[in-house]
């Protein structure tokens, strides 16, 4: 039996093998606490300042913007550039945001203003930061076949993050103020600052010299939206990310108006959310393939929808945290396993663009839909909102469902040559 739970557990963590990964694991955990402490007492903070659902869709635009306008420039950019440098460069700058954010609360001046500009800042940065991570998990593994389990790791650590996160927020903002939550996130990145500089990265692929930035892009974009499967998931993602993730930065109305809450009650929401990511990310890391993975998208849609449907008009604090755990693994489980099949039948030389429109459509939409929920919960209210929002995602789910067969047809040939599938 312990045998059994040993060779288990050295599969489902079989990425921590490599130096370059661990370190990367460990020093990028460590910062994205940080981060999420740092985003939950942003929402708190534009909360308590306006009491404004519109204005708290408008800061979480901002913070994410830049994945919109700018995601798939930077996967032509990232292209070109040495990753390593790049990410000491772009951790470096969300560091010196997580400072001056910090000092302007210490000081007691910050104001909406104030936290829009910083959050742009973060979004304009983070565009990049995001797509050089993304495409460089091929660099932390020696063998390509760990490439899935390494990129089912990093979403288990990113929403491992997710739990601790808001639960320290909310303990942090109980006792002390924002301030502390933004300091925290500054020196947080010198975990991931000094892990980046031991980590030892081979010589990498560079785009032609001669290809233009427009050419880079529209080579991208042709495979990103002509193959249909990645064009299906790219798409589901995309919905995903817009009618799911507006739920983070209305949470704060349900802690205080719904059921008369505090920081902390707002801190258990989000980190149940993240605790069904954790949990949905540690089954993922324990799969051996990538086959089967569509319907695991599908459903988890269905899932992710229908929880945060049945969440919306619920006052009973124990069954809505119950809820809030399939709404946050459903969404990361789906958009988790679109990239790792992604990551896995893309070409080396388009590795960073096709990660530009995963992030587009994971990331960049959801300002999108930070701002549209906020609108449209000043006018029919948050709960009407949340309630319209998991049934779109719903129906989004059935629609990839039904299309998933044909997309097999065309990804098939792909899995064949990658040894995935037995040659016929």
């Amino acid at each position: 039996m312990i045998g059994e739970t040993v060779a288990r557990a050295r599969r489902t963590f079989r990425a921590l093998r490599y130096r370059n990964y661990r370190l990367f694991f460990v020093g990028q955990g460590l910062s994205l606490i940080g981060t999420w402490a740092q985003q939950v007492a942003m929402s708190w903070l534009t909360w308590r300042l306006t009491e404004s659902p519109l204005l708290l869709g408008v800061v979480a635009f901002s913070a994410n913007v830049g994945m919109l306008v700018l995601g798939t420039f930077a996967g032509v950019v990232v292209d070109r550039v040495d990753r390593r440098r790049a990410l000491l460069v772009t951790q470096s700058l969300l560091m010196a945001q997580a400072v001056t954010l910090a000092a302007l609360a210490f000081a007691g001046v910050v104001t909406v203003a104030h936290l829009i500009a910083l959050a742009l800042f973060l979004s304009i940065v983070q565009a990049f930061d995001v797509v050089l991570r993304q495409s460089s998990y091929v660099h932390f593994v020696e063998d390509r076949a760990d490439l899935p389990n390494a990129i089912a790791l990093n979403s288990m650590m990113v929403n491992g993050a997710r739990v601790v996160g808001p639960a320290l927020a909310g303990l942090v903002l109980a006792v002390t103020s924002e301030a502390v939550c933004f300091a925290i996130n500054a020196v947080s990145f010198l975990a991931v600052l000094v892990a980046l500089l031991r980590m030892r990265w081979p010589v990498q692929p560079r785009a032609a010299a001669g290809a233009s930035l427009w050419a880079s892009f529209t080579e991208g974009a042709r495979y990103a939206l002509g193959f249909a499967p990645a064009r299906a998931l790219l798409g589901l993602v995309a919905l995903m990310s817009f009618t799911i993730t507006p739920y983070s930065s209305l949470m704060p109305i349900y802690a205080k108006v719904h059921f008369a809450g505090g920081p902390q009650t707002l801190g258990l929401l989000l980190s149940a959310a993240g605790s069904g990511a954790l949990l949905a990310m540690v089954w993922l890391a324990d799969r051996g393939t990538v086959r089967g993975l569509g319907r695991v998208i599908a459903f988890a849609a269905l899932a992710c929808g229908g929880a945060l449907a049945a969440f919306s008009h619920l006052d009973l604090f124990p069954l809505a945290l119950a809820l809030m755990v399939p709404v946050g693994g459903g969404m990361t489980l789906a958009a988790a396993s679109s990239n790792t099949i992604l990551q896995t039948i893309v070409d080396d030389r388009l590795r960073g663009r096709v990660a530009g429109f995963y992030t587009l459509a994971f990331l960049g939409v959801a300002p999108l839909g930070h701002v549209a929920a906020g609108a449209v919960a000043d006018a029919i209210g948050v709960r009407n909102t949340f309630l319209l929002n998991g049934i779109a995602c719903m129906v989004g789910g059935l629609v990839f469902l039904r299309v998933l067969r044909r997309l097999a047809v065309d990804i098939r040939p792909i899995y064949r040559r990658l040894g995935i599938l037995p040659d016929e």
